[in-house]
């Protein structure tokens, strides 16, 4: 497997909603590849679907009421629930740094939207968010498998793979 096709899984992985850069740039370092363009090409996966959600968000809501109503659904969910009660105890930028880890970036976004914020506080408050989070997961995820590589004597579960090309 090539470092850039590994790299385009990161990225794409990234992208979908709940993996996120929480559970993609551990998986990235973890597989011996470097820590620094794992958490980059995370980041950019997360932050274009990011993007692309805020710009479209008017269509999005528009469908999920549009579910919602055909599904029979009128109480707030919980991950609803649970943004709403951030949103009024922290605002935009409590909503915006919390929701990778509680409830989703994409989600947080959609809810952040329907909660008032503007498209443009929205997108810089999640840029800002999931680029500390890549950070902190990034650093945290380079140390904390460096300490298991040290004792185990292995550079990655994709290094046997990556070496045959």
């Amino acid at each position: 497997m090539s470092v850039y096709v590994a790299h385009l899984i990161i990225f794409l992985v990234a992208a979908i909603p709940f993996f996120e850069v929480l559970a993609v740039i551990p998986l990235g370092i973890a597989a011996g590849l470097n820590p620094l363009t794992v958490t980059l090409v995370a980041f950019w996966g997360n932050m274009v679907t990011i993007y692309l959600l805020i710009l479209f968000i008017d269509h999005i809501q528009t469908w999920r009421k549009q579910r919602k109503e055909r599904q029979g659904k009128t109480s707030p969910q919980k991950r609803q629930a649970r943004a709403e009660k951030i949103w009024k105890k922290y605002g935009l930028p409590g909503l915006a740094l919390l929701s990778p880890i509680l409830i989703g970036s994409h989600l947080g976004a959609v809810l952040a939207m329907g909660f008032g914020g503007t498209k443009q506080q929205i997108t810089f408050w999640m840029t800002v968010s999931i680029l500390a989070w890549s950070a902190i997961i990034g650093v945290a995820s380079y140390y904390g498998i460096d300490f298991f590589y040290d004792r185990m004597g292995r550079d990655g579960f994709l290094e046997p793979l990556l070496e045959t090309e």
